[in-house]
Order: structure tokens, then sequence, then C-alpha cells
């Protein structure tokens, strides 16, 4: 293991996720929330055991659009048992305007959840979009990227499928 747990260990992630930083260390997450397309709540901790990707996005913002269909396409291609991906929508939207426009932007593999309070970007700290953090499975930041990434690179894809071999088994 590393300073950051995973993300930056010897191998490292391609250079097409260089914008992936690691965390000086690891941090425990907020304790937020976040609605689903039926309105169910879902708290981050309930990910826990499992990697996960949250990405913070908007309508309203072009680069968070253009990565959508890359978020879609890493999430499908490292299949339900991988790497979890949890886009969150930080805008004004409703659920179904959230289901309708990533269905419109080739994003329609990927679930809705949507954040109209604000309390993920004032929780961890965005000051702009999009965000991705990558959460361990202790529940711990490990790394964020700022800015649009290659998310569907061969390299990328190929990177994000070994981390559940990572995956630590020891309690925090």
């Amino acid at each position: 293991m590393t300073r950051s747990g995973f993300v930056h260990d010897t191998v490292g992630p391609p250079a097409a996720l260089a914008k992936l930083r690691a965390a000086p260390s690891p941090t425990p997450i907020p304790a937020v929330a976040v609605a689903d397309a039926t309105g169910r709540l879902h708290k981050l901790t309930g990910f826990r055991g499992r990697y996960v990707l949250l990405n913070l996005w908007a309508t309203w913002c072009a680069p968070c659009v253009r990565e959508l269909p890359a978020l879609a396409r890493l999430q499908t291609a490292v299949g339900p048992k991988g790497v979890v991906v949890l886009p969150v929508n930080v805008g004004r939207s409703t659920a179904a305007e959230t289901a309708a426009f990533l269905k419109s932007h080739d994003a329609g593999a990927l679930p809705v959840y949507v954040d109209s309070s604000f309390a993920f970007l004032r929780a961890f700290r965005a000051y702009g979009l999009p965000v991705t953090v990558m959460i361990d499975p202790k529940g711990r930041e490990a790394a964020r990227a700022v800015g649009e990434v290659q998310w569907d690179a061969k390299e990328s894809i190929g990177y994000f499928k070994s981390l559940p071999a990572r995956q630590e088994t020891s309690s925090p």
C-alpha cells in the first residue's frame, strides 16, 4: 500500500487518468446522502466495501456533459461487481429531468442521483465542476480529479477493472 491506499501504487494509473490525484492521506468521506430516481436517499457510507467513483456534475457544465458518456462506458465495461460509478447531478434538475438528460447525452446506462440541496458541493468542497472523488472500500477519499477525464480510455478501463482485486479487507 502507498500513501493513498491504492490509487498511486507501484503500477500507478495510466496517463489518461493523470488528473486523478492521490489524497495526501486517505480521509473519511463526509456523511452525506443523495436521492436516487425514486427519491430514496442513499448514504455514501452504504457503498462501503467497494471502490466508488463519485462524479459531481451539472447539466449546464459543458465539460461535465462531455465526460458523462465516458463514465457510462466505464461503468458498463467494469460491470456490476466492479467500481461503482456514482454520478450526482448537483444542479437544480429533478430526477426525471436528470434521467432524460442522461439518456439524451449517451449516458443512459448511468444511475440517476440528484443533490438539489448542494450538500455534496459543500461537503466535498467542490469549487468547480466536474469533480470526481475516488472513494476506497474503507469509505475514505483516496483521490480526486478536477476537470474532464478520459474515464473510458482502454488503459483507464483496465486500471479500474484491476481495482477490485486490490480491495483492502482489513478493518480501519
